[in-house]
C-alpha cells in the first residue's frame, strides 16, 4: 500500500483547515497510558451536574416562558412527543437482553425510551413546575428501579451506555430541585451502582469508540449522581485517553494515537481500526468510514463528558478545543453535502450524524467565541434538534445559546 497526499484538495476551500499526512512505515510506538496524573472529580460535586447545570436550566426555563425561540419550539416538540406524554406508562424488564443492532431486542428499545421519557419529563417539571411531571418522572425510574437486574447480550455494555447515560440526567434534576419527595430514591441509587456503573466503568478498548465514549458519558453521570469521586476519577481517565484516539489532529503525528489499553498496536490494525482509512486528515473520526451515525453519537457523547466535566469543575473544552471544532466541522461540511473525495473512505460516505452537535456548537461559539461557519448552518438549520431514540435528547432546548 502506498500512502502519500492525495491529488484534488477542493476540500480545503471548504474551510476545512485539513493537513493531509501519510501513514509512515516505521514500526509503531507503543500505545500511549491513560493519563492518571491528577485527580479529576471535585472536591465536592455540583447538584444538579449531569450535563445540565441548575445556571443552564434556569436559562431555559426563562427562555420558553418568555416564549423565545428556538426553546419554545424546542420544548413544544418535547412535550408533543410520546415521550413527554404523561399517561405514559413504563415498560420495565427483569433482564434486558440486547444483541448486535438490538437483535434480538427484549426490552432494549423499551429502557432507552423510558429513560428518556423520564429525563423528558424531568426537564418539563423544571421549566413548567407542574408537579405531575416530576410525579411521571419518578414513577419511570420507580418502575425500573424496582424490577431490573441486568443486562445480556453482546450490546449489553453499549445498551447500558445509552440507557445509563440518560437516568442520572433525570435524577439530577428531580432529586436536587423537586421537594415533593422521593421515596424510593436511594433503590434507584443501588440500581445505578449495581446494574448499570459495573457494565460500563471499564471501557471497551477493543471497540469503536463511540461505544467507550458513550459508556464513560454514563458512567461519568452515574459517578456524580452518586457522589461517587473514585468511580468518576477512574471514568475520567478512560475519557481522556479515548478522545484524542477518536478525534484525530495533524499535530498528532503521521497517524491517530492508538486507544489505550487496547491489543491495537499495529499500523496495520489502525487502518482496520479506522475502517480502511489511511489518510489522516484534521477532524477525521475513528468512525467517519464506517458511517455518520454512529460517528454522531461519538461526538455527542464526547460533548456530554466535556459538559458534564465543566458543570464539576474541570473545564475540557479549551484542551480539546481544536480536536473538536475541526471534528465537528469536518463532519458538518460533508453533511451540508460537500463533494466526497476519493481518498476519504472510498469517495463515498453514509451520512446522517443525527442532532449531535448541539452542545458542542454552543460550547465552543457561544462561550468560547470559535467560528464554526459549517457547524452553525447544520446545527441551526436543524432546529429544534429532537431524540435519536438512543440517548442524545433535545438539546436544542438545553443548550441552544447557552451562555452558562
Amino acid at each position: 500500500m502506498r500512502f502519500g497526499i492525495p491529488a484534488g484538495l477542493a476540500a480545503l476551500a471548504l474551510g476545512l483547515a485539513m493537513t493531509l499526512t501519510p501513514l509512515p512505515t516505521l514500526a509503531a510506538p507503543a500505545a500511549p497510558a491513560v493519563p492518571t496524573s491528577a485527580p479529576a472529580a471535585p472536591a465536592g460535586f455540583a447538584h444538579p451536574g449531569v450535563l445540565n447545570s441548575r445556571a443552564q436550566l434556569d436559562f431555559v426555563r426563562a427562555q420558553v416562558q418568555a416564549g423565545r425561540q428556538p426553546w419554545k419550539a424546542a420544548y413544544d416538540q418535547m412535550a408533543a412527543s410520546g415521550y413527554g406524554s404523561l399517561s405514559r406508562t413504563p415498560r420495565p424488564r427483569a433482564v434486558v437482553e440486547c444483541g448486535s443492532s438490538s437483535n434480538p431486542n427484549n426490552g432494549c428499545s423499551e429502557e432507552r425510551e423510558d429513560a428518556i421519557a423520564a429525563y423528558s419529563h424531568a426537564l418539563a417539571w423544571y421549566i413548567t413546575r407542574d408537579a405531575r411531571y416530576a410525579k411521571k418522572s419518578i414513577e419511570l425510574m420507580d418502575a425500573w428501579s424496582a424490577k431490573i437486574k441486568d443486562h445480556t447480550g453482546s450490546n449489553a455494555p453499549l445498551q447500558s451506555g445509552w440507557a445509563g447515560s440518560t437516568w442520572p440526567r433525570a435524577a439530577e434534576i428531580v432529586k436536587h430541585t423537586y421537594t415533593g419527595g422521593w421515596p424510593n430514591q436511594g433503590r434507584f441509587a443501588t440500581m445505578l451502582r449495581e446494574v448499570y456503573l459495573p457494565e460500563v466503568i471499564g471501557g471497551r478498548p477493543n471497540s469503536n469508540g463511540n461505544w467507550e465514549l458513550i459508556m464513560m458519558d454514563a458512567a461519568v453521570g452515574i459517578s456524580v449522581h452518586l457522589d461517587d469521586r473514585a468511580s468518576y476519577d477512574r471514568a475520567m481517565a478512560v475519557y481522556l485517553g479515548r478522545v484524542p484516539a477518536y478525534f484525530y489532529l495533524a499535530a498528532d503525528g503521521a497517524q491517530p494515537a492508538y486507544p489505550p489499553r487496547s491489543s491495537i498496536d499495529t499500523p496495520a490494525e489502525l487502518i482496520d481500526h479506522w475502517h480502511g482509512q489511511s489518510t489522516f486528515v484534521d477532524g477525521l473520526a475513528q468512525e467517519t468510514c464506517r458511517d455518520f451515525g454512529h460517528t454522531g453519537m461519538g461526538i455527542a457523547a464526547a460533548m456530554h463528558v466535556a459538559e458534564t466535566s465543566r458543570i464539576q469543575g474541570l473545564d475540557l473544552y479549551p484542551r480539546f478545543k481544536d480536536r473538536f471544532r475541526h471534528a465537528l466541522g469536518f463532519h458538518a461540511a460533508y453533511e451540508l453535502g460537500a463533494a466526497v473525495p476519493s481518498w476519504l473512505c472510498g469517495g463515498k460516505l453514509t451520512t446522517g450524524i443525527g442532532p449531535a452537535t448541539e452542545v458542542g456548537y454552543n460550547a465552543l461559539h457561544t462561550r468560547l467565541g470559535v467560528t464554526l461557519e459549517n457547524t452553525r448552518r447544520l446545527t441551526e438549520g436543524r432546529r429544534p434538534a429532537g431524540t435519536e431514540n438512543h440517548f442524545e435528547a433535545w438539546e436544542t432546548l438545553t443548550h441552544a445559546d447557552n451562555p452558562n
